[in-house]
């Protein structure tokens, strides 16, 4: 057994949680990236609310973009874990076959808009041609200016930001009814605490 099949073992065995929930690995980046979309949405609705041409908005506009940089690396993470080590306990059996196929669906659809939204947002920036902040860093421009090519950026990162607030909200609604309807124990999977 090499040293790597040895370490990913001892992870999936650690993996494995009690009492059918996921992986406090899974569970703790699925609730970071509650917060980090949480964030991108609140610094989003912020900066509309504010004049673009202050300093202000330049600093929420450098935090969103740093904070969507976090987010994809954290859809990373979350993918190879999730492939690699995660303990994904299964469906309860009463769940119809379609409602499993739903929820599948609804969540690789979150994965996608996940990766995707912060590669069209830094289209949209890196398109104007200018230098920009991520973090404490400040990136020089990387293309000229291309305003058709910003502006399909700018729609695609729209459009996805409204279907991942659909899928996001189609995701907790169907945990509300699991938890207050069907109490089946599907919400409490992933809580980071446990309820005895």
């Amino acid at each position: 057994m090499t040293n790597n099949s040895a370490a990913a073992e001892v992870l999936a065995i650690e993996a494995v949680p009690e009492s059918g929930r996921f992986d406090q690995i899974s569970i703790a980046l699925h609730w970071l990236t509650v917060l980090l979309v949480v964030g991108q949405f609140a610094s989003a609705w912020f900066r509309e609310t504010i004049d673009h041409n202050t300093s202000l908005a330049a600093a929420v506009l450098a935090t969103h973009g740093g904070a969507g940089l976090l987010t994809w690396v954290v859809g990373i993470v979350r993918l190879v874990w999730r492939h690699k080590f995660a303990y994904l306990p299964p469906f309860p059996p009463s769940m119809p076959r379609l409602q499993q196929w739903i929820a599948k669906a609804n969540e690789y659809g979150l994965y996608v808009l996940l990766l995707i939204q912060p590669i069209t947002g830094l289209g949209r920036v890196v398109f104007r041609g200018q230098p920009f902040e991520v973090f404490v860093w400040e990136v020089p421009a990387l293309f000229e200016p291309d305003d058709a090519l910003r502006h399909s950026f700018a729609e695609a990162h729209e459009f996805g930001a409204k279907a991942l607030l659909l899928l996001i909200a189609l995701h907790a609604g169907a945990a509300l009814f699991h938890r207050l309807v069907l109490r089946d124990g599907v919400m409490q999977r992933m809580l980071p605490w446990t309820s005895q």
